[in-house]
């Protein structure tokens, strides 16, 4: 069982359905989330985020791992806010 955080309803260790598929493609020249229904283009943040989120990743893991990444402090508020809309749209367990 996947447990959430108590403000934002994002679980503690995300992951995507698995109707979904997240991949690099080149003709977008970036990641794309596809479903049976179709494709999301997502941007460089968003493609980072969503590639951490395996159920195996904790949140505060993700984060830490992102800002290192961007070679940034303070994402967690913008983490929390892009997970938030994935969970109400559907894409994460």
């Amino acid at each position: 069982m996947n447990t959430h955080d108590a403000d934002s309803g994002v679980p503690l260790r995300p992951r995507l359905r698995s109707i979904f598929r997240l991949q690099w493609e080149v003709a977008q020249d970036g990641y794309v989330l596809l479903y049976p229904e179709g494709m999301v283009k997502l941007n460089t943040s968003a493609g980072a985020i969503l590639e951490r989120c395996d159920g195996q990743h904790e949140l505060d893991e993700i984060i830490g791992e992102l800002e290192q990444l961007f070679s940034s402090s303070e994402l967690a508020p913008d983490v929390y806010r892009f997970l938030d809309h994935a969970r109400l749209r559907g894409w994460l367990d």
